[in-house]
């Protein structure tokens, strides 16, 4: 009871589109098989304690992360290794950086997460595309699967993320996140809204 008072359970819950998935979750712990086991929606970064209505850039969204690595690793899930932030691509003589660089011991694979401010555009699910080509090409090594793509947004528009994503064979998964959870009045709502469907 106390995880899942700690883990907010009832607010992930309450905002989930996949309720029976997170039931499962609550109860058996997170299993990971494949990419799409990495995602959740949203991401809530309340330990990074940033007041609601600051404007951050990218960088510093990233600086706060890194400050706060330990518990960014424990909003993601289990499995994660951290491998470094910027990490630079030199690629047909241009240099690229990733923001985070994380390792999957799990899944085996690198994972490469990107951070917007905004909302998630087509520009950058292609930007992703490239850099999960490059790291399938220079970075992995024997024994590796594939690379995964994750773009962090504050917005996620989903009829535009499926036409983004459709027809790309790299994993790139996009999700937003948010800084805090939603205030009681909103959870209130949700739950009075699930509790009329049961």
């Amino acid at each position: 009871m106390k995880r899942h008072i700690k883990s907010s359970l009832f607010e992930r819950l309450a905002l989930s589109k996949d309720k029976e998935g997170v039931l499962k979750l609550a109860k058996d712990g997170h299993v990971v098989e494949s990419a799409e086991d990495l995602m959740k929606d949203p991401f809530v970064l309340e330990f990074l304690n940033i007041p609601e209505q600051n404007q951050l850039l990218e960088s510093e969204l990233e600086e706060k992360i890194i400050s706060n690595m330990q518990r960014f690793i424990m909003e993601m899930g289990k499995g994660f290794a951290f491998v470094g932030r910027q990490y630079r691509m030199s690629i047909g003589g241009k240099h690229f950086y990733l923001d985070l660089l994380f390792y999957h011991r799990i899944l085996k694979c690198f994972v490469l997460v990107d951070l917007k401010r905004g909302e998630i555009d087509h520009l950058d699910v292609g930007q992703m595309n490239l850099y999960l080509n490059y790291f399938k090409k220079e970075e992995s090594t024997e024994g590796d699967n594939e690379p995964i793509g994750i773009i962090l947004g504050a917005k996620e528009n989903q009829i535009l993320v499926e036409y983004y994503t459709d027809s790309i064979t790299n994993k790139v998964l996009l999700s937003k996140y948010q800084l805090y959870l939603p205030d009681k009045k909103m959870l209130q709502n949700t739950l009075d809204k699930l509790l009329k469907v049961i």
